[in-house]
């Protein structure tokens, strides 16, 4: 099981997502900032660290929005997606192909990793 963070990060209306890379597992689907938690970090610091390596903000994780616990062919991820607001920086592509503010309407324009599916519903249907 791989203990993995993601944020939610909200600018009005509408959430960031990012692209992933194209030489990483689930090459050019897209999904949440966010990533795994290193040995000896909570997860909110891993979040705080992988939103820095990322995107190159600083962001306070707020509360849990959703834990998820997703089956991959080569992994089980045990997903925690924060609530979190930017509180410096704006994000820049820093290793994703692309990133974006969507609104939830626009969910369905995207293909998305599948561990983020229930995720996206909870937010389409808030």
């Amino acid at each position: 099981m791989v203990e993995v963070v993601a944020a939610l990060i909200w600018r009005e209306n509408r959430f960031f997502i990012a692209k992933r890379p194209k030489n990483k597992a689930r090459a050019l689907l897209w999904e949440f900032v966010g990533g795994k938690v290193e040995p000896g970090e909570s997860r909110e610091q891993a979040l705080v660290r992988e939103c820095r390596e990322e995107i190159d903000v600083t962001v306070e994780p707020k509360e849990v929005f959703m834990m998820v616990t997703h089956e991959y062919p080569d992994l089980t991820v045990r997903l925690t997606v924060y609530n979190a607001k930017i509180v410096s920086g704006e994000p820049k592509k820093l290793e994703h192909e692309e990133i974006k503010w969507i609104l939830p309407t626009e969910i369905n324009d995207y293909e998305f990793c599948p561990a983020d599916k229930e995720i996206l519903e909870r937010i389409r249907n808030a």
